[in-house]
């Protein structure tokens, strides 16, 4: 019989050696978390059958699979067996299921029923979904313009798309507020392109299916404990995700759907601690606090930016302590947007390490300067200057009109954010059609 580790509980120690297949962390295999898949995997007595993996977060991974008893393709999303956050998922689905059915399945991605599956890390919620092509952060990379790639390369969305992408975004933003909905995590990888007119129906599962292939890179090197035992947890192999891009219409027609709504939240029950990417939430989020619809106003004009210039307008590399990252964040709002208001920035407790008593920035160290060291002092770049650098194929008028749109949304007041409805009736959103 083969020899088994104890169960692993502690998710610091390190059980496998390292994988770099662009892949889910392998050492979140382990109980309370992800369930091991295989290609060919049925689930929910023999309906469905895994035959593609179309990509990972960090509460689940998700499969096409082709369903037997229908004779057709759906999403499979197998959340962790942490049941805390399929609760939020499915309360949030079920909410616009009553109160708004048909307006829902034209913004959010349909969740067609679900079931539980028992696996060796737990009970585990999995949520079937409509099949729908890449995310707005992956399918840029695709887009014909950009392959074969060539060095010097700006791999953005043709301003029109971006337009598209963006106003669709809004009107959905538009349907979650309209029925009291916040998403929490407005991001380009929360946004998916639909299939080619006609689906996928039609096509074999072979054609659909994905290689079980280590040389092709369809799959990870097998996994391997390092103590050379072996593990009843995780899968044999990792697969990486093969989004359904040369499937995907993503003409002028297409229309795109939001996704995830895991860290949603409806504004009669606001969570204590939302989970906003830090680079795309607002000031308040990170200091104050406060919960409510205009985070998704903030973050809506982040991405603006990043879909127009091909950059994200906050980026934050990771420094590994938290509180650092946080400093880092406000200091590059500060940079590009002026200073914080007195409510705001009287809750910045380390202030002092990178502001005088006056608010006048003396260092942008991460942390604060060690003794004897002169201040860092980082170039200040404002959010207008960063956008002409990045040079967006925009003429100098509609320029113009998207840093007004961004500069007129990101408002330090939450009361001063836009409504998606207002945003909608912005000069450059007027010209899509």
């Amino acid at each position: 019989m083969p020899c088994y580790n104890s169960v692993p509980e502690n998710r610091a120690v390190r059980r496998f050696k390292t994988i770099t297949s662009p892949c889910e962390w392998v050492e979140d295999y382990r109980p309370g978390s992800c369930h091991p898949v295989h290609l060919g995997d049925v689930f929910n007595n023999g309906q469905h059958k895994v035959i593609r993996k179309l990509g990972h977060g960090s509460l689940s991974t998700v499969w096409l699979a082709r369903d037997l008893r229908y004779n057709r393709y759906v999403a499979l999303k197998i959340l962790v067996s942490n049941v805390s956050a399929s609760r939020n998922e499915l309360q949030i689905l079920g909410h616009i299921a009553r109160v708004a059915p048909v307006e829902g399945m034209k913004y959010i991605t349909q969740l067609l029923y679900e079931f539980e599956h028992v696996g060796p890390n737990g009970t585990h919620k999995c949520l079937v979904f409509e099949p729908r092509g890449p995310s707005v952060n992956t399918m840029v990379e695709e887009l014909p313009q950009f392959n074969p790639r060539t060095g010097g390369m700006n791999v953005r969305y043709p301003p029109l798309m971006a337009k598209a992408i963006l106003k669709q975004a809004a009107k959905a933003l538009e349907f979650l507020h309209n029925n009291g909905i916040v998403h929490g995590d407005f991001q380009p990888g929360n946004m998916l392109f639909p299939l080619l007119d006609g689906g996928i129906e039609s096509m074999s599962e072979d054609v659909l299916r994905q290689a079980e292939d280590e040389e092709a890179r369809s799959i990870s090197p097998p996994v391997r404990r390092k103590d050379g035992k072996k593990d009843m947890w995780a899968p044999r192999y990792l697969c990486v995700a093969q989004p359904m891009t040369p499937f995907t219409n993503y003409g002028e027609s297409c229309k795109i759907k939001l996704c995830d709504m895991g860290s949603a939240y409806l504004l009669t029950d606001r969570p204590a601690k939302p989970v906003t990417p830090r680079g795309l939430g607002a000031p308040e989020l990170v200091l104050t606090g406060p919960v409510d619809e205009t985070l998704d106003i903030w973050s809506f004009a982040c991405l603006v930016f990043e879909l127009v210039t091909g950059r994200p307008l906050f980026y934050i590399p990771g420094y590994g302590d938290e509180e650092d990252e946080k400093d880092q964040y406000l200091l590059a709002i500060t940079a590009q947007l002026g200073a914080l208001p007195d409510g705001i920035f009287q809750n910045w407790k380390r202030s002092s390490l990178y502001f005088t008593p006056e608010k006048k920035l003396f260092n942008c160290e991460p942390g604060g300067m060690p003794e004897g060291e002169e201040p860092y002092i980082r170039e200040q770049t404002s959010m207008e200057e960063m956008f002409d650098k990045a040079a967006p194929d925009l003429d100098e008028d509609e320029a113009r009109k998207v840093k007004a749109l961004i500069r007129r949304t990101l408002q330090y007041d939450p009361v001063k954010r836009p409504l998606p409805a207002e945003i909608l009736l912005d000069p450059w959103f007027g010209e899509t059609e």
